[in-house]
């Protein structure tokens, strides 16, 4: 049987015109997606000001976006090898800004749970789209390694633009305001995308097999749930349900993708050992980081008593670090070796997080702002090699499927590792000793704690928070050396199974 991995074609070097005025409408889609994933947070506190949801309805808000992205990822990257990668972007990108005003003005917590599913829907649409594309757009491999490079800096920037945007606007204008911004982003991505985009497919895609998505979406949503559930209260009956229903689905996804003539993720992929590697290294840095990440914003806004903006700017280190390393990935990779960028970037944020591991409730900017900068540098670094990688190892048929690929074990990654690791911290914070008259609301989450001090006298108040800061900083040392130990792993891991690739010859596929 032959390969799909092998050459299908010329390997001559086509430089198509307008390619970079593309890319430019193609960072948009990413920045807008980045931007999203962040300024929910924030505006979380108001959200349930004015809806007053349920504790369980507000952990639906929090989360049903992402399963619903983490379950749709490979159906739809898969969806636009078939109908067409700009049709589906467009598609998608219309549908993302209309729901976005109804996530603006969701009256009740239904209401937004529904908007935020189908938030998620179309937010599967984007990432692997953008992705596919630019395989397309660059057929040049130092070309795509630096449009890669440039596509991961601007995530990274949207990543570090969302607490501040989010945040200026929160103090300015009401909640909703954070999903308005989505339309101006949208309105341009459409109209200019329709101009600019080169419309890419698959040419003889076979049929969009219903049962495969079915199984890929309750797979990954009955994984990610159970692990989520678990984590915050504990393993029961629904989470091991959950996750067993979720195992069992991606198990029957597997076997029937071998069993299709045209499916729609090709497992033959992961035979190749670049693709596989890269997969893997993004899903344990993600695993390492996303916990932590998470849980710092909470340290330097309710530990350290930061506003939301000035908590934002706080991490910009990080998407500075980012940027900056994705812009120049593909030129060090091809210097040195793929192996040794991806290691080292992985090493640089292990380190890194080591750093954390000695923090304390005044621990100065100095050292937060260098490892958050280390981190930034080392994931720009990783992040846009493994992206490259996956790109260049399939046909440029199947792009828009290994893309997707890459962003679930992004999801995935994430999911896990705010589920082990929040549950790191959490299991330490909630063993901290209060002064007598400490609510039992106090010891479910600092930010709980917080709340319960103004109504307690003033001495009382000032024991418990203190207590509480002190618990919730230990977790965070805890987690920041559980994720320093993942990190360090992972890059070990990288530096085996990326030995030997090289980006020239992964870019043999036109």
């Amino acid at each position: 049987m032959t390969s799909t991995l092998q050459p299908t074609g010329s390997t001559e070097v086509v430089k198509r015109p307008g390619r970079w005025l593309a890319l430019g409408v193609l960072v948009l889609a990413v920045l807008l997606v980045a931007v999203d994933a962040t300024v929910l947070g924030l505006a979380t506190p108001y959200i349930s000001e004015d809806l007053a949801p349920s504790g369980t309805q507000l952990l639906w808000i929090g989360d049903v976006y992402s399963f619903v992205i983490a379950g749709l990822l490979v159906s739809m990257g898969s969806l636009g090898d078939r109908i067409g990668r700009k049709r589906l972007l467009l598609y998608g990108a219309t549908a993302f800004g209309a729901i976005s005003v109804l996530n603006a003005y969701a009256g009740t917590p239904e209401t937004m749970i529904l908007a935020r599913a189908l938030l998620g829907v179309a937010g599967a649409t984007l990432m692997p789209a953008t992705l596919a594309l630019i395989r397309n757009l660059f057929h040049d491999p130092r070309e795509r390694s630096l449009a890669v490079g440039i596509w991961g800096a601007t995530a990274s920037a949207g990543t570090a633009v969302g607490p501040i945007l989010g945040g200026f606007l929160l103090e300015h204008f009401w909640w909703g305001s954070v999903f308005l911004i989505n339309l101006p982003v949208m309105a341009v991505l459409v109209l200019v995308g329709l101009k600019l985009l080169p419309e890419s497919r698959t040419p003889d895609p076979g049929p969009w097999d219903l049962t495969s998505v079915v199984l890929s979406l309750v797979g990954m949503i009955g994984v990610v749930y159970a692990v989520k559930e678990a984590a915050a209260h504990g393993v029961g009956w629904a989470p091991a349900a959950a996750g067993l229903l979720g195992a069992g689905a991606l198990y029957a996804f597997g076997r029937r993708q071998l069993r299709l003539p045209a499916p729609l993720l090709d497992m033959r992929l992961f035979r190749h050992r670049g693709f596989s590697g890269a997969v893997l290294a993004d899903l344990l840095t993600i695993l390492g980081l996303s916990g932590l990440v998470f849980f710092l914003s909470q340290y330097l806004q309710l530990v350290q008593g930061r506003r939301p903006l000035e908590a934002g700017l706080a991490e910009l280190p990080a998407a500075i670090g980012a940027v900056a390393a994705g812009l120049v990935a593909g030129r060090a990779a091809r210097r040195f070796s793929v192996r040794s960028v991806v290691a080292g970037g992985l090493a640089a944020i292990g380190l890194a997080l080591a750093a954390l591991t000695v923090i304390g409730q005044s621990t100065g900017y100095p050292l937060l702002g260098a490892a958050l900068l280390m981190v930034g540098t080392g994931a720009g670094f990783s992040f846009t090699v493994t992206a490259d990688v996956i790109l260049s190892s399939v046909p440029k048929e199947q792009a828009g499927a290994a893309s997707a690929v890459s962003e679930t074990a992004y999801e995935l990654g994430a999911a896990l590792g705010i589920a082990v690791l929040g549950s790191v911290v959490t299991g330490v914070y909630r063993g901290f000793t209060g002064p007598a008259g400490t609510p039992a609301a106090a010891h479910e989450s600092l930010g709980g704690a917080v709340e319960a001090a103004s109504g307690l006298p003033a001495h009382t108040a000032e024991a418990m928070l203190d207590a509480a800061r002190q618990a919730f900083v230990d977790g965070l040392a805890l987690a920041a050396g559980a994720g320093a130990a993942v990190l360090l792993a992972a890059a070990v891991a990288a530096w085996f199974l990326l030995r030997g690739q090289r980006l020239e010859d992964l870019a043999e596929h036109p």
